[in-house]
């Protein structure tokens, strides 16, 4: 019989660090943040979810957080990134949908909160669908718990390998 330990076991690595002591290990660059206030809540029936969420940022002085949501939306709009034409493909669902699983975090772009977001729906079968969330995702019911991070926070900027507004 297998031992159930090392079927489940998996390696943590620890990097002694101090605070505020940026990590550098095999090209993963982290940055060291403490946990700042701890949001728990209801989302605006009616209104867009990302643009509840970075206005709520903004009213409270939050920079950095990470976040989740679950509920259901009256609509959605979802995308992939198209890596060789280096643009956004989305889809718009105009039907009630369960968020099995939304989650995302927050940091700066242009000194403004930012969002970003990834989303899983379910329909009223069970059928999933999911991708990089956008506004236009309207909020029929939802609860988030937002944990603010404290410490320098990051910045969005465009990278030119990629395409895309990443942290800097």
């Amino acid at each position: 019989m297998p031992n159930l330990f090392n079927l489940f076991y998996i390696p943590v690595f620890y990097i002694p660090a101090w605070p505020g002591q940026d990590i550098v290990m095999n090209e993963l660059s982290c940055f060291e943040f403490q946990q700042g206030r701890l949001f728990v809540g209801c989302l605006p029936h009616g209104r867009d979810l990302i643009l509840s969420v970075e206005e709520f940022c903004e009213d409270v002085s939050i920079q950095m957080a990470t976040f989740s949501v679950i509920g259901a939306v009256s609509s959605a709009t979802i995308g992939a990134y198209d890596q060789k034409q280096q643009v956004y493909v989305t889809v718009k669902e105009e039907a009630p949908l369960e968020i099995v699983s939304c989650t995302g975090n927050v940091s700066l772009k242009d000194g403004k909160p930012f969002i970003h977001a990834h989303i899983l729906l379910a329909d009223e079968h069970g059928k999933t669908t999911g991708g990089h969330l956008f506004s236009e995702t309207i909020i029929f019911a939802g609860e988030i718990d937002l944990q603010e991070l404290t410490g320098r926070p990051m910045q969005r900027a465009y990278d030119d390998t990629t395409g895309l507004m990443l942290w800097k």
